[in-house]
């Protein structure tokens, strides 16, 4: 039970090494894209690659080739995922989601943050960690699609062309 046989460790160090050099080779051949910030499509791809990995090492029954073809195949569908999703926009909102409008001319949106699960505490913490000391002096506050808050204040806002649909989406 606490130890059979060196074997079996001597096969996970050689198959680990060579799982993992095998892994970040198609990581890096798949382009940054694979390893940006996560949204929640990237991050069941990453949580598969860990699975994946985990069986390749400690799965006899998986060869290291299987187990490689199976973390390249992952890699060829997140990248035929959003190879679509940039030219699909009915795929592009089944995998991501869009950002939402949490406050807007200084006033909490409370649909949006029931909506979105996120609360006042945690825009009022953005907002701190923005540096600012009243909810008047910003004009939005966006959860991500990466789950991020960005907080603008409203002496950036500008023409607000860089919210693009957002504040007529989330009225």
């Amino acid at each position: 039970m606490f130890f059979d046989s060196w074997d079996n460790i001597y096969r996970v160090l050689v198959v680990g090494i060579l799982a993992y050099a095998g892994l970040v080779a198609l990581l890096r051949l798949s382009g940054n894209r694979t390893l940006s910030k996560m949204n929640s499509f990237d991050l069941v791809v990453t949580v598969a690659f860990g699975s994946t990995l985990s069986t390749i090492l400690v799965n006899k029954s998986v060869s290291l080739a299987v187990g490689l073809t199976a973390l390249a195949l992952l890699i060829v569908l997140q990248l035929l995922i959003t190879w679509c999703s940039v030219r699909s926009s009915f795929v592009n909102g089944s995998v991501k989601t869009t950002p939402t409008v949490l406050l807007l001319d200084g006033q909490m949106r409370h649909d949006a943050l029931k909506r979105a699960r996120v609360t006042e505490d945690e825009v009022l913490a953005a907002v701190r960690k923005k540096g600012q000391g009243t909810l008047e002096d910003i004009d939005a506050v966006f959860l991500e699609s990466d789950g991020s808050l960005s907080v603008i204040p409203s002496s950036q806002a500008g023409s607000r062309s860089a919210y693009g649909t957002l504040l007529r989406d989330n009225q």
